[in-house]
């Protein structure tokens, strides 16, 4: 079993070069506020939703860019029924709902690449005018014939034979951590290996927020919470503030100009003639 996954793992760099297209996507799409639409079923579409539902906290965007389309539904996630698979009706039908797709991207993930509820709601996703990006394990995998960005790692056979848990569950669960961690920095959420726009919104990350302003500028966890409290608690213009900017106006301003990168805030800062 220890060797099956290690198998799977060795397959991973070769879909590199299209998790990296497929992260240029999500940011693209993100950053201009369109939608990351997440589609499955079973245990794939359980992966998609893991990681979807982590990014607004840990990156900081709207949850309303965040869609599920689950076979079964969300409501039903915790058990969920093999004949919904099977159901490209009502995939046709959730995707109509979601109305116009033309900003939008949507990641659609099957192990076996064939699902018929996946594979329909994809269709029906990119004749709307969606980007899609399908992510299979099985080499002529029909999901992958007609998306913009197509990820295959054809994992071994399986320790548990007609499971999908294990080789490709852990395939899967690293190529969606992949894009949407790339995608997020792309996007300026990542500094210095720091998540910087996370949403303090606990007394863990209103910790952990104190910890990367701390860690990224020098500055104390006294001087890391006065700038947190002046900036709303953004992770980004507090460490605007440790470096130097006035006030939390200028911050703000700076990080505008600097289209949310914070690396590019922060030289315009070192660079500006009162620095």
């Amino acid at each position: 079993m220890f060797e099956i996954q290690s198998e799977a793992l060795a397959l991973l760099p070769d879909a590199f070069p299209a998790i990296a297209e497929a992260a240029k996507h999500v940011a693209r799409v993100i950053g201009e506020g369109g939608r990351l639409i997440y589609c499955g079923a079973g245990s794939s579409g359980l992966i998609a939703v893991q990681d979807g539902a982590e990014l607004p906290g840990t990156f900081g965007i709207d949850p309303a860019q965040i869609i599920f389309v689950l076979a079964g539904g969300l409501d039903k996630a915790d058990n969920l029924l093999g004949h919904v698979e099977d159901d490209e009706a009502t995939a046709l039908r959730e995707i109509e709902a979601l109305g116009a797709l033309d900003k939008d991207v949507m990641i659609a993930i099957s192990a076996s690449g064939s699902t018929p509820y996946t594979c329909a709601a994809a269709r029906r996703a990119k004749q709307g005018g969606a980007k899609i990006i399908g992510i299979a394990n099985r080499a002529g995998a029909p999901l992958l014939r007609d998306v913009d960005v197509s990820i295959l790692v054809p994992t071994p056979e399986e320790a548990v034979t007609g499971s999908t848990r294990m080789a490709a569950g852990t395939i899967q669960k690293c190529i969606l951590g992949l894009i949407s961690t790339l995608a997020h920095a792309r996007l300026g959420h990542v500094y210095r290996g720091e998540m910087v726009n996370l949403r303090a919104d606990n007394a863990k990350l209103r910790r952990r927020a104190v910890d990367i302003v701390g860690r990224v500028t020098g500055a104390s966890a006294e001087r890391a919470v006065e700038c947190l409290d002046q900036a709303g608690s953004s992770v980004k213009n507090a460490i605007l503030l440790a470096e130097g900017a006035k006030n939390a106006e200028e911050a703000r301003e700076l990080l505008t100009k600097s289209g949310g990168q914070i690396a590019e805030a922060v030289r315009r800062l070192k660079n500006s003639p009162n620095m």
